[in-house]
Formats: C-alpha cells, structure tokens, sequence
C-alpha cells in the first residue's frame, strides 16, 4: 500500500562532494519546499567549494538503469535534468522520460562548474543533439543568455541580428514549452547597475520579466537552486509562471543566506527559510 503524501521528483545529474551542485543540492531544495527527491547519478566529481578538479561519468546504460528500476517501483510527480556534457547521456535520458509525457520536467543542462569537455566531444554537436533529443520533451529551459547564444550557433548565423526572444521562440517551436533565460542585465542607467533580471518566454513573447538586487557572491550552485525550486513547485501542482516566481524568491533567500563552507564560494543555503523559523521559535 502507498502511503507516500509528498510529491516525488526524479532528478538526474552530477554527485557532488559538497552538495553544491547536482542532485545533493537538488534533494535539498526538494525537501526544503515539501517535496522527496529521488536521484539519477550521471557522474561523479572530485571537488570542494573552489573548484571541481576532475569528473568520472557513470556508464549510459547505469545511467537509463537507474531511472528504470526507479521508475517502476513508483510515480514521480516531475522530472528534473542538470547539467549533462556527455551525448550518451542525453540519448539514454531523453529515451527514459519520453515514457512519461504527462509529468514536467525542467532542464537545466549547463554547468559552469564543471570541467572542459574531453577532446573526443565536440561541444557543437553536443549541443545539437542536446536541443534535438532532450530540448523538445522540456517543460522548462532554463539557460544563461551566454548559453542561449552558443546553441543558437547550432541553427543560425549570428549575424542575422536575431534577438534573444527570437531564439526563445525557436526552442519553443521545436516542442519546449517555456524557456527561461537568466542573470542578463536590468537596464543601461546608473540606478540599475546593481539589478539583473530574468526573463521567462512562452509562446508568443515575454510572461514574465523580473529583476532582482544583485548579489555579489561569488556562489557556486545558484542556477541549481533556482531550477530545484521550479521543479518542486511544479511537482506541487503550481502552474508554471507561478512556479518561476515563487522559485526567484526562495533562491534570493537562498543565496542571501548563504554559507562559506570552507576558502571557497559561497553555497547557497536551501534551507534558510527552515533556520529563519526555528530561530523564531527559541526567542
């Protein structure tokens, strides 16, 4: 008999000693907003608050292995996809959830943190099979405009002068329903040096465009914060504009409140709002 009351998010990415990144960081955003977090490991990294030095990546098959076993013992109420930098990876995953159309899944392909791409993969056509495969099944993209930028390169010549919402709409038509780009610039004056801003596209243009105070860090893990957060709010059954909303709140909190574990970044602290309320309730 079943008795799990909590929402189920299967996310797959990275394990990461400090939990920064990957799915540690994930199953702590997840249980902070009332979800479980059941986790897919794509590669194990060798690293510490400063830096990642090395990355050993988990065999495809152990890959899509995982997520089946997983998958047929219970039902998950979302998906969440991370950084990926491996294309037989993206096949085996992209395989995997097109079983499951009907839970949403957030993808948040790009990882800053980790280390370059072996030289045996070109950087082109993983982008390419990344926006073929895994980018159609999206409920949600989210990318950096930098990022948005590079796999526009994979379709058309930058020269054309297309704007960001037109590349936005282009992964839209491709089957992606939302795309949600990150961390650009507020505005040119003076008074908002100190904003960023991001913009969440749908079919048609801009849902919404939210600007933030900008936080001078430096963090490792925000972006993974921010799509953890989408991903159990939508696993709650919030609509998606709503869920990104909520989401940039909890990560401002997180990163706010954030901890210097030891000489490096600082990580974001997934569960300030918990800590906020006990410290309440001593005084």
């Amino acid at each position: 008999m079943q008795n799990q009351t909590s929402p189920l998010i299967l996310t797959f990415g990275v394990a990461d000693p400090i939990g920064a990144v990957g799915v540690h960081s994930d199953i702590g955003v997840f249980a902070a907003l009332g979800c479980q977090g059941l986790s897919v490991t794509t590669a194990l990294l060798i690293g510490d608050s400063a830096r990642v030095e090395d990355q050993q990546h988990v065999e495809p098959d152990w890959v899509s292995d995982q997520a089946r076993v997983v998958l047929e013992d219970v039902q998950v109420a979302a998906f969440k996809i991370g950084a990926v930098d491996q294309m037989e990876h993206i096949s085996s995953i992209a395989e995997v959830v097109s079983d499951y159309p009907d839970a949403p899944l957030i993808l948040d392909p790009f990882g800053s943190q980790l280390p370059p791409l072996s030289e045996q993969t070109d950087p082109e056509e993983l982008l390419t099979v990344l926006r073929q495969l895994l980018v159609p099944q999206a409920t949600l993209l989210m990318l950096s405009q930098v990022e948005l930028g590079r796999m526009a390169e994979t379709w058309r010549d930058l020269s054309n002068g297309e704007t960001m919402g037109d590349d936005a709409q282009h992964l839209i038509d491709l089957g992606c329903e939302y795309v949600l780009v990150t961390g650009t610039p507020a505005g040119t004056s003076r008074s908002e040096s100190g904003l960023r801003a991001n913009t969440l596209y749908g079919d048609g243009g801009v849902i919404r465009h939210d600007r933030w105070q900008h936080l001078p860090g430096p963090f490792v893990g925000a972006g993974c914060v921010l799509s953890g957060a989408i991903a159990a709010y939508m696993a709650r059954g919030l609509p998606l504009p709503q869920a990104v909303d909520l989401a940039q709140q909890y990560t401002f909190g997180a990163l706010r409140n954030a901890q210097r574990y030891g000489m490096g970044r600082l990580v974001p602290n997934r569960f300030h709002a918990i800590a906020a309320t006990d410290t309440k309730d001593k005084q």
